[in-house]
């Protein structure tokens, strides 16, 4: 459906009523906390879309500019600019009590954060709203989502990218066509609670342990390089000394203790730590704080991650025959009871013999879990894709028993989109006729979405392996219950060597920023993975989400999951995924190594099992 106005109007919806303070950064790199901030732009709107201030100015970082091709930003350019230090009292002024609006908002806020922390300050804003995110759940007709897409789209002339003041100025058109188009189909904003931080702190490189887990420490016998150990309780050297002399030495130092852990430390046995207890449990060894100390004047020497390479791309390559794109090793470990099993299926499996509705793009509403779910895996079975939100890209409504209740029904309805029952599923025609009022999309405009529709267990090639990928997943806006998303990076025995391989909310990030964790919103969470940094150790990254409390996949319904090479670029793969009734805990996909490249598989295994006993099985280190 076409949402573009030609004269788009501010909406007057009370829920979209903000003051906006909408941002733009150039910036010396990728990396918050290490890279500086260059430049900065601040415009602010009233609720009615009027401007109320702005404000923008080069900024001397205080190191080398970075990339000057993608900026232009210079040393001399820089050279007699003010500090952010100078700037924070002015830029704190213009965003406090607003909502901080930028494209790809967590970059510009990330940023934000650790400026004003190194001036012992904070952002003052309490939520944002990212403009992308909220782009992705319009699905406007473009064919990417890029800035200057989008701007071209919403009728907005782009005069200088990357410049931060221009940028800014186009933002605020974006803003003003997205809010519009987000009001005719009736979407929550995807508003993002970001509450006044102090714990943000400047970028210190941390370098996870470079050898494998030899395993448990035995009485008599030298410590060896990549142990895992813990400490617990007072130490008479200081815990930061105690720490930094252990990862000198190679060794892995954890904060929990499990039962891959190789020796725990105190000096009080009977202290009754939760480490302790424990300890006691998994049988791992004990040893106190002085004969720790003389254990650390003589470690062996332990077997290096790279030295293993060879071995691992080889059990790699091994895990498939060729051609058969379903043989890899089973994920997670089997210490889990399973799913409901479904036979794995490549993306050329039986299910595309009959693709009447390819190209189209479905909404089921109503029903119980299993009957929603039920529905679309026939619709992604006729070749179209299942929505779990209503936006510009659904061309066609299943309405289930009880979806006649659903909020979107009225939007549906003015909308003009073919609504359809149970039984069309059975026999659809391949081209419904279209509702009067209801404007298809036009192909030619860039709308049609050619991104891969992957079933449960189906695969794919990822076509720049060298390449930053996303994996977006995105559940109904109308969830009442919190869904987190994390990442876990695997060796060939499926384990993590160290807890810094686990990403979630608590650590949105690895060490050597290979895996991220990114929130653009409050149904909106990604997990990007640089394939090309990731070390030849690491076999695959496996995303999982987990319910928070006691809520099940019932209340939380499908998860999209969407795979993207680039930020705002079009989706190369996608695929919905139902859990079942009871589970808490689902296995989204896996980025996987098959020879020289990377292959996607879209997974869709639940857990009854909360994410604390999922992670264990990959061997995080989690306490009790």
């Amino acid at each position: 459906m076409a949402l573009l106005s030609a004269n788009p109007k501010w909406p007057t919806l009370p829920e979209y009523f903000y003051d906006w303070a909408l941002v733009d950064v150039e910036t010396s790199g990728l990396r918050p906390g290490r890279d500086r901030v260059l430049s900065l732009a601040v415009v602010t709107l009233d609720g009615h879309g009027r401007r109320t201030g702005e404000f923008s100015t080069l900024l001397d970082p205080g190191c080398d500019p970075g990339p000057v091709h993608v900026h232009g930003l210079t040393r001399a350019r820089l050279a007699g600019a003010p500090t952010f230090e100078q700037i924070a009292p002015q830029v704190g002024a213009l965003l406090g009590g607003r909502v901080l609006v930028a494209h790809n908002a967590q970059f510009d806020y990330d940023f934000l954060a650790h400026e004003f922390a190194r001036v012992r300050s904070w952002v003052p804003v309490s939520k944002r709203l990212c403009t992308l995110a909220l782009n992705r759940l319009i699905a406007p007709a473009t064919p990417n989502l890029k800035l200057g897409t989008l701007a071209a789209h919403y009728g907005v002339r782009q005069e200088r990218a990357h410049d931060a003041q221009d940028d800014v100025r186009v933002l605020a058109g974006i803003l003003h066509g997205s809010l519009d188009a987000a009001g005719r189909l009736g979407l929550d904003l995807p508003l993002l609670a970001c509450p006044p931080r102090q714990d943000y702190k400047p970028f210190v490189p941390k370098a996870p342990c470079a050898y494998r887990n030899p395993g448990r420490f035995h009485a008599g016998n030298c410590l060896v390089q990549g142990m895992k150990v813990a400490v617990t309780g007072e130490t008479l050297v200081s815990r930061e000394e105690l720490i930094a002399r252990s990862v000198a030495a190679g060794l892995n130092m954890m904060t929990s203790v499990s039962g891959q852990t190789s020796l725990l430390v105190s000096n009080d046995p009977g202290g009754g730590t939760a480490k302790l207890r424990r300890a006691i449990a998994e049988g791992v060894p004990l040893v106190d704080e002085q004969t720790y100390l003389r254990l650390l004047d003589e470690v062996r020497p332990g077997q290096a991650k790279g030295a293993a390479q060879a071995g691992v791309a080889g059990r790699c390559r091994a895990a498939e025959t060729p051609g058969d794109a379903a043989a890899v090793p089973r994920t997670p470990t089997p210490e889990l009871p399973a799913q409901r099993t479904t036979a794995p299926v490549t993306r050329t499996g039986p299910a595309r013999a009959d693709r009447v509705l390819a190209g189209r793009r479905v909404l089921v509403l109503g029903g119980t879990h299993e009957e929603a779910g039920a529905a679309r895996v026939r619709v992604v079975e006729l070749g179209a894709s299942a929505a779990v939100n209503l936006s510009a890209k659904v061309t066609d409504i299943v309405l289930l028993p009880g979806g006649e209740s659903d909020r979107r029904v009225s939007r549906i309805t003015s909308l003009g989109l073919p609504v359809h029952d149970a039984d069309w599923l059975l026999a659809p025609t391949s081209a419904p006729a279209p509702e009067p009022g209801f404007v298809q999309q036009d192909p030619a405009a860039g709308s049609r979405d050619t991104a891969e529709v992957l079933v449960r267990g189906a695969v794919v090639d990822l076509p720049e392996a060298g390449a930053m990928w996303t994996v977006a997943a995105t559940w109904g806006q109308l969830t009442a219950c919190d869904v987190d998303v994390v990442a876990f990076r695997l060796d060939a025995q499926e384990q993590v060597a160290g807890d810094e391989d686990f990403v979630f909310y608590g650590a949105p990030g690895h060490p050597d920023g290979t895996v991220r964790l990114a929130m653009d919103g409050p149904t909106e969470q990604a997990i990007s993975v640089d394939l090309e940094r990731l070390p030849l150790e690491v076999s695959r990254v496996v995303v999982a989400a987990a319910i928070d409390g006691d809520a099940t996949f019932s209340d939380v319904g499908a998860v999209e999951v969407v795979a993207t090479c680039g930020i705002g670029e079009a989706p190369t793969a996608r695929a919905t995924l139902d859990a079942a009734t009871t589970e808490r805990t689902m296995i989204l996909a896996e980025i996987y190594r098959r020879g020289e490249g990377w292959r996607l598989r879209a997974v869709g295994q639940g857990y009854d099992h909360a994410l604390a006993d999922l992670a264990r099985s990959y061997g995080v280190d989690v306490a009790e």
